[in-house]
């Protein structure tokens, strides 16, 4: 098995983009940021239309990247809460570039 070095060599723009691709990932991480704690249900709704197995994966992932941290709690209905980790945190610059770039740049 191929380490990411060993594929990618040392790029960290290559390095960024494992972590943070596909369609939904900046997006939740920009509600998590926002909402600082949210429960599972309400971060789906507001991101509609997004599917339930791929929320769950996306979570998964950032979790497993140490970008968000999962809080389960013990009760009927179960209780999910999301926050981004300090590693998470770090992000945030970037996530408020490209909010700037896009809004100088969306077509109205």
């Amino acid at each position: 098995m191929y380490s990411f070095e060993d594929k990618y060599g040392n790029c960290g723009m290559r390095y960024t983009m494992s972590v943070v691709e596909g369609k939904w990932k900046w997006i939740i991480l920009w509600k998590i940021y926002k909402a600082r704690v949210i429960r599972y249900n309400k971060l789906r709704d507001s991101l509609e239309p997004i599917a339930h197995k791929t929320l769950s994966a996306q979570l998964k992932e950032l979790e497993s990247s140490n970008l968000v941290h999962r809080e389960q709690y013990n009760e009927i209905p179960p209780k999910v809460e999301y926050s981004l980790t300090e590693e998470g945190m770090t992000l945030i610059p970037i996530l408020e570039l490209m909010i700037k770039w896009g809004n100088e740049h969306i077509k109205k």
